[in-house]
């Protein structure tokens, strides 16, 4: 008897998912191989920046108090003590209408309390310089932490490292840090159709393109993919096979075997491995018989064994499940509003995820479907940077409608969008 399975909605089922226990590991690594991790510490300065008062320019330290009676018609001139150069500091003291020629970052004399611009200055005579107005104290001066106080927060806990967040971490001396461990995901495929990317074709068959896509979903959302090879229709030795896998990886996919059909075996192996099923059936296009199940503290996501809904499965479910792993604080994708640029009047019974491609107009978002919009389609998401979310129950859309768009290549992230 075919089971009869009742759709929920999809931000309910992916607050299912996101509810189980999440267990996140961390390790210390060098910064060097920082970039794309995710921290699992607050990171704070360890002295202030600037770490010391500094000119912001090329030109010369004086006392402000000096320069008092500066006019452009009574010129005041100073006596130039040394050239203090980046790296360097003062090596004799700067006195009444003395002036120390100062290169751009370098330390400010103790004596002094505002900076010249070179440009503001002529030279009457070798070793003399001269200015036309006054300075008030402290100008031009960059000061003591007046960008980063000394223990100030630099990156939070959960943030992703960028070019830019090293630099920062490299600055204050961090040659170690700690980020969360990158989960092992591993894909199994199942079907007797599938034949290996290498294999010619033959009757009836079809290439595993699936596990390899979303082996590089997986790459992508920064954990490390393990394919496993395929299950066969045999109902033990795909029980096997399964609970093998689980024990070598964190996370487990399957591809296919999720449906009702006489050789989805996939429903009965979540049984005999006494893992809770969070769900069956989602309220969605494409993947609606996406199932998630979730037992010893692991789980196992089984996606559809068309192309474009198992890419849609991972995006939204599987790919927060990995990011919380790794200690993200914005594990989901970014949704914003955008305009859609061409008609798409199919109808949705469930909430339709049109796999697309957005660009920029002045300053605001515009999308279109990235190609064939099949469940079992993959020519279109060679092209997909975007999923264009029309809601259950809408007789279709037309250009100039606003929509909305699960942003997937943004790198932005977002706590809970739905």
């Amino acid at each position: 008897m075919v089971e009869k399975r009742k759709p929920i909605p999809v931000s309910e089922a992916i607050r299912k998912v996101m509810n189980q226990s999440i267990d996140m590991k961390t390790e210390r690594i060098h910064i060097e191989q920082a970039n794309g991790r995710i921290l699992a510490e607050d990171v704070t300065a360890t002295h202030p920046v600037p770490p010391f008062d500094r000119s912001p320019y090329d030109g010369f330290a004086i006392r402000s108090e000096d320069s008092v009676e500066a006019t452009r018609d009574q010129p005041v001139t100073f006596t130039v003590t040394e050239t203090i150069g980046a790296g360097s500091v003062q090596s004799k003291p700067v006195g009444p209408y003395e002036a120390a020629r100062i290169m751009t970052g370098a330390m400010l004399p103790e004596e002094c309390d505002a900076i010249v611009m070179l440009e503001l200055t002529t030279e009457p005579e070798p070793g003399k310089m001269s200015i036309k107005r006054s300075f008030s104290p402290g100008q031009d001066v960059s000061f003591k932490g007046e960008d980063i106080a000394h223990g100030a927060t630099l990156v939070q806990k959960g943030t992703v490292m960028n070019p830019g967040i090293i630099a920062l971490l490299a600055t204050f001396g961090y040659e170690y840090i700690s980020v969360g461990v990158r989960p092992v995901v591993g894909i199994l495929a199942t079907g007797s159709e599938l034949l290996e990317v290498h294999e010619p074709l033959e009757p009836g068959k079809i290439r595993n393109s699936n596990a390899l896509m979303a082996a590089a979903q997986v790459e992508r959302a920064g954990a490390e993919p393990r394919l496993l090879g395929k299950l066969t229709d045999d109902p033990d030795e795909c029980f096997e096979a399964v609970k093998k896998s689980l024990s070598e990886v964190d996370v487990l996919i399957t591809t296919g075997g999720v449906s009702v059909g006489d050789f989805d075996f996939l429903p009965e192996v979540y049984k005999r491995l006494g893992a809770d099923v969070l769900f069956n059936k989602i309220a969605m296009r494409p993947g609606s018989v996406t199932t998630v199940a979730y037992g010893d503290g692991k789980y196992l996501f089984g996606l559809s064994g068309n192309p474009s809904a198992c890419y849609v499965g991972f995006e939204l479910l599987t790919r927060p499940v990995i990011m919380t792993m790794m200690g993200s604080s914005k594990p989901h994708h970014t949704i914003e509003d955008a305009i859609l640029s061409t008609d798409f009047t199919k109808p949705n019974p469930f909430t339709r995820f049109v796999r697309g491609k957005v660009e920029i107009k002045n300053g605001q978002l515009y999308t279109s479907p990235s190609g064939f919009d099949k469940s079992s389609a993959v020519s279109s998401l060679a092209s997909t940077d975007c999923l264009i979310m029309l809601p259950g129950g809408t007789r279709g859309y037309q250009s100039g409608d606003s929509v909305r768009i699960v942003l997937l290549e943004s790198g932005h992230g977002s706590e809970w969008p739905w």
